[in-house]
């Protein structure tokens, strides 16, 4: 008991266990959850152990998944029927649930957000010439099909990553305001704050949609359509800097 003991906490430390086999090199025999749980006596060893198996069980059901949160979360999501953009009922982290994005990202696709690296294999290639990402296709402005435009296209990628840049930084000010306006209302005489509240939460949305609509705007083609999300762009921006 003390051989199989050592080995099974080794195992679960290991992050090992769901797969683990007899320690006799023949046997492909699995141990059960009930004698792992027998045999194992520390608390702490068996806690880390359930959440292994939670673990795997959550990643091979295809409608089930966690909450990407990137602070942490341990809430289990399901996928079906969420769409783009789940709100996690635990932590209301705003989630997609069609690319490994770890946020909702509209209005930009998905294809925007993953173009260059498979979400199954993550290999790594240009979407304009298709050609592996590495070793010789070290950035964008390489590709051969992108040659004669490299110097115009690297000042509009600029152009659209420092406005990204500077609406994401804008969301992270308006959180904080949110965080710190929270704290202020916990105070006596200065708890109807809940419209201030509102308009931050308001003022997140909009800044998280602006950031992202410098994404689709940057990969969109069609030149009718994009006068038109400018235009709207432009107007959202106006309004929430108004608020």
């Amino acid at each position: 008991q003390p051989c199989w003991s050592e080995y099974l906490t080794t195992r679960i430390e290991q992050n090992m266990v769901v797969n683990c086999t007899c320690p006799i090199s023949e046997c492909r025999a699995q141990p059960t959850a009930a004698f792992i749980c027998t045999i194992v006596s520390s608390e702490d060893i068996i806690a880390k152990y359930e959440k292994a198996l939670l673990r795997r069980y959550v990643e091979c059901c295809s409608n089930l998944t966690w909450c990407t949160n990137p602070q942490g979360c341990d809430q289990i999501l399901l996928k079906d029927g969420l769409g783009y953009g789940a709100a996690c009922s635990k932590c209301s982290w705003m989630s997609c649930f069609n690319c490994n994005f770890p946020e909702a990202h509209y209005p930009a696709s998905c294809s925007h957000m993953s173009r260059m690296t498979c979400a199954k294999c993550n290999h790594g290639f240009c979407w304009r010439c298709l050609k592996p990402w590495r070793p010789n296709h070290k950035d964008y402005y390489n590709c051969s099909a992108m040659v004669s435009k490299a110097a115009w296209q690297e000042k509009r990628f600029q152009d659209y990553n420092e406005r990204c840049t500077f609406h994401h930084h804008a969301r992270e000010f308006a959180m904080s305001l949110r965080s710190s306006i929270s704290s202020i209302r916990e105070m006596p005489k200065m708890r109807n704050l809940t419209f201030v509240l509102d308009a931050c939460k308001v003022l997140e949305q909009a800044w998280k949609v602006l950031a992202y609509s410098c994404v689709y705007s940057y990969y969109n083609q069609d030149t009718e359509s994009m006068d038109i999300v400018e235009q709207q762009t432009e107007s959202l921006e106006l309004l929430t800097n108004a608020l």
